[in-house]
This record gives structure tokens, C-alpha cells and sequence, in this order.
């Protein structure tokens, strides 16, 4: 049976393998798709390898700070990556299993990845399963190992796309589904990447609160480096733009607790600071200025 193919374009950056020559009619690099595959290779048995759980990941960069590019062994040139064997990855389950496949050696950056890989016996079949995951996000990770980049598609509303706005915080989601991913795998340069597209994108309220409410329910209580800046984002603009979406601002507050409390710590820790400021530019000290303030509340 044929299977629908896709293809991930080739690198866009200035990386080239030291022994290559430049060449501007490279052919594409494939991957195949195919739609809920047999679990079993004929005549042979197919040992599965689960992963739902995932370690920690390593810190993300500075998401202003250019995305690093990870660095592979020396004399590890491109052709390697081709020559290696395929793994079949089913990610996704029920109506969304999908079957994609790599090179084992694009493989091998995540640690997660490389301990599926490691498992594998010479005469096996070589085969991850990721139901968990989201298979778009995932078809990124891909794109990202072949490329060092990766794009995500426009949005589905041709109006929106043409004010260059996310109405309903798609293109948001889509790249912070890159970014949870790619901490689960452990690659922080796709986490910096995925980060930094996010800010790229000029979002509608509806948008910011759906993208808010994945962060806030996709990401760990620590990890400052995307929480911090939706927290702030709403501390400083919620005045106005909860009258936008009054009523999806409230559920949200409601249904995730933590995302309230960050926004009202830093709007009240703002209301601090210019109640002392203003204390001290009318001739008191800091301490002596603090109590006036709240004898006259």
C-alpha cells in the first residue's frame, strides 16, 4: 500500500559538513506517514517500547538570546545521519496514531530517544511508541533535527492570517506544544527556538488566554522561563484587555488558581512599589513613609 509522504525541507541555516560542496538543487529529505499501522511485522514479533514518562529537563536558554544549535560529534557529517537505520516512531493513539520515521542517529541527541534506541536487539524491530504525544509537535521535533529549524503552518483563518493576528491562539499552542515537547526529550535548543517563535506572534485576548491555560496546565510550577512571561503579560494588561473576554478571563482565574495568584502578586507587588516610591518622593523614608501609607487607607 502506498502511504502519503512528507517532506521536510532542507537546512536553512549556513551549516554544511566540512567535506561537502555547497549544492543549491539538494533533493528534500522524507519522511513517511502512514495512518494506523499493524503492530506486528510478518514473521516476526514486535517488542514495543512505551514511553509515558519522561525526566526532567535540562534549563532553557534565554529565550532573547539566539537559538543555540546543538553540536554533534567532530567529523560526524550529514551522510552519517542517512546511513543510519530507520526507527519507526508511533505517536499518538486511537484515531490520531500515527506512524512516522527517522534515522536512528537524529535519534540519539534526546536522552529519552537514545534509551528507547539503546533497548533495541540486532535482530528486533525498531520501534518506539509515544502516545502521549501530540503528532504534530512531534513531526517539528523531526523537522527540527533534519533542519535546525522548523515551521509551523499559517493559520486556518485566512482573515486572521491576513491581519496578522491569532484569533484563537492556535499558532500559540502549536509552538508551545514544541516547546513541552522538547523538554521531555531534553532538547533545550528546540525549547529556545520554540520559545522564541512564541513571541513572535501577535495574538487576539481569546488567544492569550488559550495559550495561558496550556502553559499554566502543561508546564511545571518552576519553569519561570514561559510561565513568568504569560504571568506578566496579564498583570500589565489585564485592566484592559479582560473587558475583551470578560467571561473566558474569569473561568480561566477560576479554573487554574496558580495563574491568579501570579498575576495578582505582580500587579499588587507594582501597587507596592509606587505606593513607596510616591512615600519617599513626599519626604520620608522608606519605613516611616510605609506606615503613613497604610495609617491613611
Amino acid at each position: 500500500m502506498d502511504t502519503p509522504q512528507v517532506q521536510v525541507g532542507a537546512r536553512e541555516d549556513s551549516q554544511r559538513p566540512s567535506d561537502a560542496t555547497p549544492n543549491t538543487n539538494s533533493a528534500d529529505v522524507e519522511m513517511t506517514i502512514a495512518q494506523n499501522p499493524t503492530t506486528e511485522t510478518q514473521g516476526e514479533t514486535a517488542t514495543d517500547i512505551n514511553l509515558t514518562d519522561a525526566p526532567p529537563a535540562e534549563p532553557v536558554a534565554n529565550p532573547t538570546e539566539a537559538p543555540a544549535v546543538s553540536q554533534k560529534k567532530p567529523g560526524f557529517h550529514f551522510l552519517d545521519f542517512l546511513t543510519s537505520p530507520i526507527v519507526q516512531l508511533i505517536v499518538g493513539k486511537g484515531e490520531n496514531e500515527t506512524t512516522l520515521t527517522a534515522h536512528q542517529t537524529l535519534l540519539l541527541e534526546s536522552p529519552l530517544l537514545a534509551d528507547a534506541v539503546a533497548g533495541f536487539t540486532e535482530s528486533g524491530p525498531r520501534r518506539i511508541e509515544l502516545p502521549e504525544e501530540n503528532v504534530e509537535a512531534f513531526g517539528y521535533f523531526l523537522q527540527f533535527q533534519y533542519t535546525r529549524d522548523y515551521s509551523a503552518d499559517p493559520p486556518a483563518d485566512q482573515d486572521a492570517a491576513a491581519a496578522g493576528k491569532d484569533d484563537n491562539g492556535e499558532q500559540l499552542l502549536k509552538h508551545a506544544r514544541v516547546y513541552t515537547l522538547a523538554e521531555k526529550l531534553g532538547i533545550p535548543s528546540l525549547k529556545t527556538l520554540a520559545h522564541s517563535k512564541i513571541h513572535r506572534i501577535n495574538s487576539t485576548p481569546l488567544g492569550e488566554i488559550t495559550y495561558a491555560r496550556y502553559v499554566y496546565t502543561n508546564t511545571p510550577v518552576e519553569d519561570a522561563t514561559i510561565r513568568k512571561p504569560v504571568a506578566m503579560f496579564w498583570a500589565h494588561r489585564s485592566h484592559v484587555l479582560r473587558h475583551e473576554a470578560e467571561e473566558e478571563f474569569k473561568k480561566l482565574c477560576l479554573e487554574v488558581p496558580e495563574f491568579c495568584f501570579d498575576v495578582l502578586s505582580l500587579v499588587l507587588d507594582q501597587k507596592e512599589k509606587r505606593a513607596l516610591d510616591r512615600a519617599e518622593t513626599e519626604g520620608g523614608v522608606r519605613g516611616s513613609g510605609r506606615k503613613r501609607l497604610r495609617s491613611g487607607i
